[in-house]
């Protein structure tokens, strides 16, 4: 190296110290020379970048409403808000039946109330509910709006659509700017949420999968409304609310719009069917608040007997509903031959691919619509000549579809045997009687108990001569909280209402109750005659025979008596057939059999069959006449559940063997519930026990009323088989 040789210090010298200190306090200045420099250039930077990004975020100003005369029109006129910003939509001339549900539909937005509409397939009920949903929140009638669908995913494609409108719907965004235009800067990224600013404030917009709540902005009358949609079950009903950015005001739906809350699989379920009922009487009715009344609007199609819609439409079962059902045809045609040709040349076309049948229709034309009264005339699709052709058309491609779907008037279900009763059928045998009541012409009162590890079920009955029939009381034990209730699903139970107990426990403590209670229970007769108490009571010991036992031995006495249903298939020999033993008593299709053993008591077979047909012809008989079977009360919403036990959760096939023709019953796979039922049936077969006698058939040999004597030479005869 040359140059200045550099100075020789000696290490730990002061000279070499102070070299060594002015060298670091060189580089230490340096170094904040070179982090100032670096500071400034970051804010310089990050000013420059969150500028950037506050000029990205900022939606503002926005334009005015390009036609302030058209947009103020409709602020009070929902049909002109959906003729003016759909027409494209709304495109076939309205019928009577659609301007009387969009006046409904305006009422429940802008007044309240609760308002459900039965429309045809087809119908455009769908696009009127998310319409409707846009005009309340748009003009700021409502301020929580909530769109029930029959799932969530459903749901979710009603929000796609709601989003579509809000976004692509040209006129809306040259009238609605101030609501609309938000939503349209997003460009359909919800990130972008978070930081949209209008004059320099948060918006607070959230553009959610099934939630999109309207941007805080100058001039919007929509500023913090709520859209949102979800399926009616799966919990999305409750907890719908919204916390205003201010952190004190919470928002809760105040109006829902009900749209289709069912399809083939629910309608057909009672389990299903009743668990929608009770969240439309029950949860929706309550996603308002304490204090506060929700409007609702309900646009239904009914599918079946006794499903969703029809309960809706039901003031006895939805009392709080205003129920309208809308048929696609309010008349069928007169003429029945001609029509009954159009089908026959109809299925030919179908086959051939011409149009003979529309020919033999534009010719005949006016002889065969008349009498036909169709709710919507523009209704009708390519290459038809009228709605009534087109309903006809529809009914023979499926008449069951056609009277369910488009009529709202459901035929009986196609698996209903001939002579079957339905659910509605029971519910209208009503006598009027108060409950617990017994007709004066009564002379036995019989009850019965059927036996679970959740629920007693039991049924209480008073008979008349010629085995006409009152049922006076029912219920379960534990009594329940809610009408509405399966096995399954009951809220109040043996297992909480003995706890500690176990499961033969608790179900032995509960028949003690239930028993004694019944055995005590005095009925009133009718005419104030005084009062009577059970002539019989049987129990089912088809599953727990012991503890049965026990209870009879305990309490029950001589009216309680064990029973057990068989099903006697007809290719097996009737009871009335079988031989008799000695000691043995017999009725109609019933017997007590001899008992063995001190420990046992006697008990009761009948055979489940027979009485279950002989049950339900009695529902069939007029009221009035005798052996007619009618129920307590005048209410027949009170007795749906009962009737849906008797009449919807069993079914029968027709056989034939040992020369007679038999009924013979099993339960639907998708209505398990048949208790009710089987507690009427044993009522009946504990009424011929106490004597009671069917018209036009003797007493059996060894029957009801009378024990036969055997001699000793007979018993030493007789032969046992």
């Amino acid at each position: 190296m040359s140059g200045k040789r550099l100075p020789r210090w000696t290490p730990g010298s002061k000279r070499f110290v102070r070299h060594v200190a002015e060298a670091l306090d060189a580089a230490a200045e340096r170094a904040a020379h070179a982090g100032e420099a670096y500071r400034a250039h970051r804010a310089r930077t990050g000013d420059a970048q969150a500028a950037q990004t506050r000029a990205g975020q900022e939606i503002g100003p926005l334009p005015p409403r390009d036609d302030p005369a058209r947009w103020e029109a409709c602020r009070y006129d929902l049909r002109r808000f959906l003729e003016t910003y759909f027409p494209k939509t709304f495109y076939l001339a309205w019928s009577k039946d659609h301007l009387k549900v969009i006046a409904r539909l305006q009422r429940a937005i802008l007044s309240g109330g609760l308002f459900a509409f039965a429309m045809p397939r087809k119908g455009g009920k769908t696009s009127l509910a998310w319409a409707a949903a846009l005009w309340a929140v748009l003009y700021g009638h409502r301020c929580y709006v909530v769109i029930l669908a029959v799932s969530a995913e459903r749901g979710t494609e009603l929000m796609e659509t709601v989003k579509t409108a809000l976004t692509a719907n040209e006129d809306l965004l040259a009238d609605f700017a101030p609501e609309v235009q938000p939503f349209v800067a997003l460009e359909n990224e919800p990130r972008r949420c978070l930081g949209q600013r209008c004059g320099g404030r948060p918006t607070h917009i959230r553009w959610q999968q099934r939630r999109i709540i309207f941007g805080s902005v100058p001039e919007s009358l929509a500023g913090g409304t709520v859209i949102a949609t979800t399926g009616l079950t799966g919990g999305g009903v409750r907890g719908q609310q919204y916390l205003e950015p201010d952190g004190q005001r919470v928002i809760r739906p105040d109006l829902v719009l009900v749209d289709d809350p069912q399809n083939d699989e629910v309608a057909r379920s009672p389990t299903q069917v009743r668990k929608r009922l009770r969240l439309l009487n029950g949860a929706v009715l309550g996603m308002a608040g304490h204090g506060k009344r929700i409007a609702a609007v309900a646009t239904v199609t009914v599918i079946c007997p006794d499903d969703v819609a029809s309960g809706l439409l039901d003031r006895e079962a939805s009392p709080d509903w205003q129920g309208k059902r809308i048929p696609m045809l309010y008349a069928l045609p007169k003429d029945k031959k001609r029509w009954e040709e159009y089908r026959r040349l109809r299925l030919a076309d179908l086959a051939a691919d011409t149009d003979e049948a529309g020919a033999f229709y534009q010719k005949h034309r006016t002889k065969m619509d008349e009498g036909a009264r169709p709710s919507w005339p523009a209704l009708m699709d390519d290459g038809e000549r009228s709605a009534v052709q087109h309903a006809m058309n529809l009914m023979y491609r499926d008449e069951a579809t056609f009277f369910a779907e488009y009529q709202n008037d459901p035929r009986p279900e196609d698996d209903a045997p001939e002579g079957a009763i339905r659910p509605a059928d029971v519910v209208e045998r009503t006598s009027g009687r108060p409950r617990g009541q017994v007709p004066l012409a009564a002379t036995q009162v019989t009850a019965f108990i059927d036996i679970h590890d959740r629920v007693l079920f039991w049924c209480a009955c008073a008979w008349e001569e010629a085995f006409t029939g009152h049922v006076i009381d029912y219920g379960t034990w534990p009594e329940q909280t809610r009408r509405d209730f399966t096995l399954r699903d009951a809220p109040r139970t043996l297992g909480r209402a003995y706890p500690g107990r176990g499961a033969d426990g608790a179900i032995l403590a509960g028949l003690e109750d239930l028993v004694a209670r019944l055995l005590s229970r005095e009925w009133p007769k009718a005419g104030a005659a005084g009062v009577v108490r059970l002539d019989r009571l049987l129990v089912d010991a088809g599953y727990k025979p012991d503890l049965v036992a026990a209870v009879k031995h305990k309490q029950g006495g001589s009216v309680m008596v064990l029973s057990k249903g068989v099903g006697i298939t007809a290719a097996r020999r009737p009871i009335s057939a079988y031989r008799r033993k000695p000691g043995e008593r017999y009725g109609h299709e019933w017997y007590i059999p001899t008992v063995r053993g001190t420990r046992e008591f006697p008990h009761l077979l009948f055979d489940a069959n027979w009485w279950k047909t002989f049950v339900t012809r009695a529902l069939a008989i007029p009221p009035g006449d005798p052996g007619a079977l009618r129920l307590f009360g005048r209410s027949k919403t009170a007795h749906r559940l009962f009737a849906g036990h008797i009449a919807g959760s069993e079914t029968f096939a027709v056989t034939q063997g040992q020369g007679r023709t038999l009924r013979e019953w099993k339960v639907r796979p998708s209505r398990p519930d048949n208790h009710w039922f089987d507690g009427l049936v044993g009522c009946a077969v504990a009424a011929s026990l106490a004597g009671v006698q069917i018209p036009g058939a003797s007493a059996p040999r060894g029957g009801a009323g009378q024990r036969r004597r055997y001699s000793r030479a007979d018993l030493a005869r007789r032969k046992v088989p």
